[in-house]
């Protein structure tokens, strides 16, 4: 039987400034990717979100970025090597920290924002981020974008990569996320998301924005939770998927057995 992974990013509100509802996201995912304050969250707040997850059995991931809470960690930073490996470090040793106190742990590490789109194929930025989970933890796995160069690159440098997959961004034909800035770069038909994602399990591929069929090969799939309705779309692939017989749970199950 098919399996695969559902993500969603959470952990993200800050002080006041709510974002997306941890606790219904984590009725439906099996992995949640928990900000670590850089882009976004507070400590209290990803406490309670860690906790959350582990009262589900839900599998948690460090969601580093560059520290940018202003810009929410979409904004391309040209930042310095040294700088870059020991923000990782540190980002990752915080949410390790939490997930102690919350009786859970820290199983992978997924880039947020602009880091994970940059080191997708910018060399220099991406050894700077293998190298920081290097050192925490080598079996820290890391969740790259499907077909990415760094799936190869991290796996050369011996970390085990899992490639991902989104639910709620348009693909170019070139199996890559078209820009956010661009219109129609971000899905909000929940029936939609969910035929596609049921296309790409069962098939392999998804079609692009200009109506290509384009082979998308993930383990994993992603819901942003700050989308509008991310709710109703993280339902509807769930749903569509388990009618279709195919099983969700974490991918870190997989490198357990």
């Amino acid at each position: 039987m098919t399996t695969i992974d559902l993500n969603s990013d959470l952990g993200e509100s800050f002080g006041q400034w709510k974002m997306g509802d941890d606790d219904a996201m984590l009725d439906i995912v099996t992995s949640a990717n928990v900000a670590c304050g850089f882009h976004a969250g507070d400590p209290a707040g990803i406490l309670r979100t860690l906790r959350a997850a582990r009262e589900r059995n839900v599998a948690i991931g460090a969601h580093v970025g560059y520290p940018d809470l202003a810009g929410f960690g979409r904004r391309n930073m040209d930042i310095a090597s040294a700088d870059l490996t020991a923000g990782v470090i540190y980002q990752i040793g915080a949410l390790q920290g939490l997930a102690t106190a919350a009786g859970t742990t820290v199983s992978y590490v997924k880039p947020h924002g602009a880091l994970y789109n940059t080191i997708a194929g910018d060399k220099r930025q991406a050894l700077d981020v293998i190298q920081a989970i290097l050192e925490v933890d080598a079996s820290l796995v890391l969740v790259c974008l499907a077909g990415s160069p760094l799936l190869n690159l991290a796996r050369e440098k011996g970390l085990t990569t899992v490639a991902e997959a989104f639910a709620d961004r348009a693909y170019t034909p070139e199996g890559t996320l078209v820009s956010r800035r661009l219109a129609g770069s971000v899905l909000h038909d929940a029936d939609l998301v969910a035929r596609r994602m049921l296309r790409l399990v069962e098939d392999g591929v998804v079609e692009a924005i200009d109506g290509t069929p384009t082979p998308v090969q993930a383990d994993s799939i992603c819901v942003h939770g700050d989308s509008p309705g991310a709710l109703a779309m993280a339902h509807q692939v769930r749903l569509a998927l388990e009618k279709a017989g195919v099983t969700l749970r974490p991918f870190t199950a997989h490198e357990a057995e």
